[in-house]
């Protein structure tokens, strides 16, 4: 279990922000380059910092396979909340054989997260049900950026869940008027947040703490949901 958040060795301002949705707190392994593709070495280290969330992250299409063999292998995960992080490049097959590789996920995997605008042909992704979890994009992205741009995937896929990157919106628009809208669209929708600072070139990094205030208000609207942490905490 993640640390009670007055003992998390961090500044306060991510402190009370990580205690306003205690324990529904975790990580990605996607920030876990040193290990990526061994499956159990990452989930020993996210359930390090928390067995309440983890989101397993193949985002390179090589990844997957051996994270659905993986999961097929071992009787359950400690974490209470699981989902996965499908690929985002490097799929060179059909939509269709994407999504027969995904519902090989087993059942307490709860949420596969995907690019939108990777997906090509949605309508094959339906198969996955509310498990679905389509993310908002930021500035590297042509398209899934705001809310009128992600309409018409929801449209298309109107039973699948929303993965809110609070950082990719705070990108695209530092007022958070953008994030605000996110919500007023979809929070209906609401099934997981990603979580982080980020530097204009798309990368995430740790959570500095006057992101932390400034996601405040926004993520006040996303309790009750996983927050998924895509970089490691500072130190205090």
């Amino acid at each position: 279990m993640l640390a009670p958040a007055e003992m998390i060795p961090t500044v306060r301002e991510i402190e009370e922000l990580l205690a306003s949705n205690a324990g529904l707190i975790g990580v990605s392994t996607g920030y876990m380059v040193g290990a990526r593709g061994d499956w159990p070495r990452l989930a020993a280290a996210a359930e390090v910092l928390s067995d309440d969330v983890v989101e397993l992250s193949a985002l390179s299409a090589r990844e997957l396979p051996g994270l659905v063999a993986f999961l097929d292998d071992i009787p359950e995960l400690p974490f209470r909340h699981v989902s996965v992080h499908g690929p985002s490049k490097g799929w060179d097959g059909t939509p269709d054989q994407l999504v027969a590789l995904l519902t090989e996920l087993p059942e307490t995997v709860t949420g596969i997260v995907m690019h939108p605008e990777t997906l090509g042909d949605a309508a094959p992704f339906a198969t996955l049900g509310s498990r679905l979890r389509l993310e908002n994009m930021d500035t590297r992205k042509p398209d899934a950026r705001t809310a009128s741009e992600l309409e018409p995937y929801f449209d298309a896929l109107p039973v699948a869940r929303f993965c809110f990157d609070v950082a990719h919106a705070q990108l695209l628009d530092p007022s958070m008027r953008l994030a605000h809208e996110l919500l007023d669209a979809f929070a209906d929708r609401l099934a997981e947040v990603h979580l982080s600072s980020i530097e204009p070139s798309g990368l995430h990094v740790p959570l500095r703490p006057e992101d932390a205030e400034a996601f405040m208000p926004v993520l006040e609207r996303c309790a009750g949901v996983p927050w998924v942490l895509e970089a490691p905490l500072p130190p205090r």
